[in-house]
């Protein structure tokens, strides 16, 4: 573990090679896992402000699911997450011609009509924050389902810190990415990578 400011930060980010293989596995973690996509409290109201121009990009099933559920809902461990269509998929996935899964925000932020990315737990996976009093946890969640992404970062030598850099840098800053960089460098040189 390393720290940085008030983040605590497994070696495993610095470590571990990933880069998403899409052509292999369509974006099942929209689909996949026991509940919806993690949201910070700030995101809540980020999602009812977007929702009326992020909807038109949505499939029926999704805006049912949430005129059903609501934009967010708390989860099974009392968390805030998105909705679910069936228990399955995100309830804002949408799903392309090539069986691809795609965002329905994020296909409204590359429209430009809304400014907002993603959810930030989204855009940072395969990285998971977990908030404690005193410090956040930065933490490599290694999932089956990612297999061929780890197989395409040890080809490429792309570890999750240098993956998630964009996501990274929108959740901490580009001083706390800096940093992180300096302690994955100071460590591959001492061997510890």
């Amino acid at each position: 573990m390393i720290q940085i400011d008030d983040t605590v930060i497994s070696t495993d980010v610095l470590k571990k090679e990933f880069v998403c293989n899409l052509k292999h596995c369509k974006g099942i973690c929209c689909v996949e896992g026991d509940s919806g996509a993690p949201l910070n409290e700030d995101e809540l109201e980020i999602l009812d402000d977007i929702y009326d121009k992020v909807k038109p990009y949505m499939r029926k099933e999704g805006i049912e699911a949430i005129e059903e559920q609501g934009r967010y809902i708390k989860d099974f461990e009392g968390d805030w997450v998105t909705p679910l269509v069936n228990n399955a998929e995100c309830a804002y996935v949408i799903f392309e011609d090539n069986g691809m899964t795609r965002c329905a925000i994020e296909k409204a932020n590359s429209d430009g009509v809304i400014d907002y990315k993603k959810p930030i737990s989204c855009h940072l996976y395969p990285i998971r924050l977990s908030e404690y009093k005193d410090f956040t946890a930065v933490n490599y969640d290694k999932w089956d389902i990612c297999s061929k992404a780890c197989s395409l970062g040890q080809e490429l030598g792309v570890t999750v810190a240098e993956f998630t850099k964009d996501a990274l840098i929108r959740k901490f800053g580009e001083e706390w990415y800096e940093q992180l960089m300096i302690a994955q460098k100071e460590m591959s040189n001492q061997n510890l990578i």
